[in-house]
């Protein structure tokens, strides 16, 4: 069965999807490794993390590409890819589906913002028309490869023109043929609610948890409930991540050594665990006489 198979299989079935968010290969199989069924690729991380700047559009689609190949190449489980806003017009969104399938994408996100874009949860934020972002969601549809891969919809209108807006372009891209719905930014839990209303047991809801974000932070029970069939933590991962290496500076800048931090570290033999060390040394046995040796 595919990734995208397996992602369509998740939206058919009973349970809220919860997809935590990764940035490269190793924090892909931390997230396979702790059982989750799928997981999220958020263009903000790949930001924060490539080139070590915000989000406000400055990553290219090559550099989307190679994480996301990068990925695929470590873990099986299914994946969303955000993909912006397609990087361009229609035929620009057409290359970026075709591409991202190919390196391993088993869902992709496209959003109605004018391009370079920004985060969903930063002000200042511009829309394509909706007839736009319509003509992308049916070329990202013709292109895919494979028919299981899920087309998501994003639209940003809440925080440019409003709720009923947002609704209303929503409901034009569940016509155009999206296959989940990611109105972001919602403000409020009757916002929230009101989403839920219109297009719970239409078409999946995809709802984002940004930590210091404009959404009300909810529990996955709890989203489901509010007919939310998909949660995202895009930057959660990098946020963790950044607060315990700072951490870990002020200690080694503090103390000359890292021996206060080493309960709150793995150490070398339990990062090789978890990259599986031993057993890809014993596979290449068979190639190299010289890994039975590393295996050991």
């Amino acid at each position: 069965m595919s990734h995208a198979k397996a992602l369509r299989d998740l939206l058919a079935g009973p349970d809220v999807i919860v997809a935590p968010g990764m940035y490269d290969a190793f924090t892909a199989l931390l997230i396979e490794q702790h059982k989750f069924k799928c997981a999220y690729l958020g263009g903000a991380s790949i930001s924060y993390t490539r080139i070590a700047q915000p989000d406000i559009g400055l990553t290219t689609l090559s550099e989307v590409a190679q994480v996301v190949s990068h990925i695929r190449e470590r873990i099986s489980i299914p994946f969303v890819v955000d993909a912006d806003t397609g990087f361009g017009n229609a035929l620009n969104t057409q290359r970026t589906v075709r591409l991202l399938e190919r390196m391993g994408a088993s869902g992709i996100q496209l959003e109605d913002q004018t391009y370079p874009k920004r985060c969903g949860h930063l002000a200042g934020k511009a829309l394509v028309p909706t007839a736009d972002m319509v003509g992308k969601i049916k070329a990202a549809l013709d292109s895919r490869h494979d028919p299981n891969t899920v087309i998501i919809a994003r639209t940003d209108a809440i925080a440019v023109d409003g709720i009923d807006k947002a609704l209303e372009r929503a409901n034009a891209y569940m016509n155009a043929g999206a296959d989940v719905l990611f109105i972001e930014a919602p403000q409020t839990t009757e916002q929230m609610e009101r989403l839920g209303k219109m297009f719970a047991g239409k078409i999946p809801l995809l709802a984002n948890m940004v930590e210091g974000g404009k959404t009300p932070l909810k529990t996955s029970a709890e989203l489901a409930a509010l007919g939310f069939k998909i949660v995202i933590y895009p930057g959660a991962m990098v946020r963790v991540v950044a607060h315990a290496a700072s951490e870990y500076l002020n200690v080694l800048q503090r103390d000359g050594s890292t021996a206060a931090m080493r309960e709150r570290m793995f150490d070398f033999a339990q990062v090789n665990a978890i990259l599986g060390l031993n057993e890809i040394m014993s596979a290449g046995q068979k190639y190299d006489e010289k890994l039975a040796k590393a295996a050991e």
